[in-house]
């Protein structure tokens, strides 16, 4: 005989119907974009942007102007990254003064950031077509020679950036206690894992450090913050690695 449990049965329908709000509530569009937006789960965490191009204009002093071009005056919405969950969370702290804290990386490092990430996607999705395009060039002529060549030059740029990020160590397990590691389980952290976890993936700093085996307290996410930091400055240019840039 099955004895239905009235109680434990509303509680799970309650759990589901939370749950099914919370993921409606994530893939609304942000307050400010357009209606025309559809609400779309698969989209995930999103910000809203203000679709804008500089436009020529005699009348001000620098000759430029910014010509707002968002559907009736609406945003555009776009999928959050790492960073904007970031630049968040800064925005809701306050330093001594009160002010909202600077977010932890500069527009430059989290452009490369993006960029880098961008190139690695574009690229492995273009594999894809290298290989239906070397079928083609079996059976007789193809026409796709510049995709090829535009394809292996987008290779090279991302190989100098990973000759930028180095074979640095973010957090070697030597120069940290083993109660601020976490256990005998800690291993080495190194930048370009550190790079690939966080701008590839979307990895948190927690989620870098428990992937490693290390505690994920504040003072290692500080740690790898500085060391993220330093790799993306170097991608940028800066630093003392060679900068013989493929052409």
């Amino acid at each position: 005989m099955t004895v239905f449990d009235s109680e434990a049965g509303a509680a799970r329908r309650l759990a589901e119907q939370e749950r099914i709000a919370r993921i409606i509530e994530m893939a609304t569009p942000v307050e400010g974009c357009g209606p025309s937006i559809p609400v779309a789960p698969a989209r995930g965490p999103q910000v809203a942007f203000v679709p804008h191009v500089i436009m020529p204009d005699e009348k001000s002093a620098d000759g430029y102007k910014i010509e707002l071009t968002g559907w009736r005056g609406f945003n555009a919405a776009k999928s959050a990254d790492i960073f904007d969950v970031l630049d968040r969370k800064a925005a809701r702290r306050k330093d001594k003064d009160g002010q909202p804290c600077q977010p932890p990386f500069t527009k430059g490092q989290v452009n490369v950031a993006r960029l880098y990430r961008d190139l690695v996607e574009r690229h492995d999705a273009g594999g894809m077509r290298c290989a239906s395009l070397e079928a083609r060039r079996a059976s007789g002529p193809s026409g796709g020679g510049e995709f090829i060549d535009a394809f292996i030059a987008e290779g090279q740029r991302i190989e100098w950036l990973r000759q930028r990020i180095g074979n640095g160590v973010a957090l070697a397990v030597r120069r940290v206690r083993p109660s601020q590691r976490g256990g005998a389980e800690a291993r080495p952290i190194p930048d370009r894992a550190l790079v690939d976890d966080i701008c590839l993936h979307g990895y948190s700093f927690r989620a870098v450090l428990k992937r490693h085996g290390w505690a994920a307290d504040g003072k290692n996410v500080k740690k790898l913050i500085a060391a993220l930091g330093a790799a993306l400055d170097r991608m940028q240019g800066y630093g003392g690695v060679p900068s013989d840039k493929p052409t």
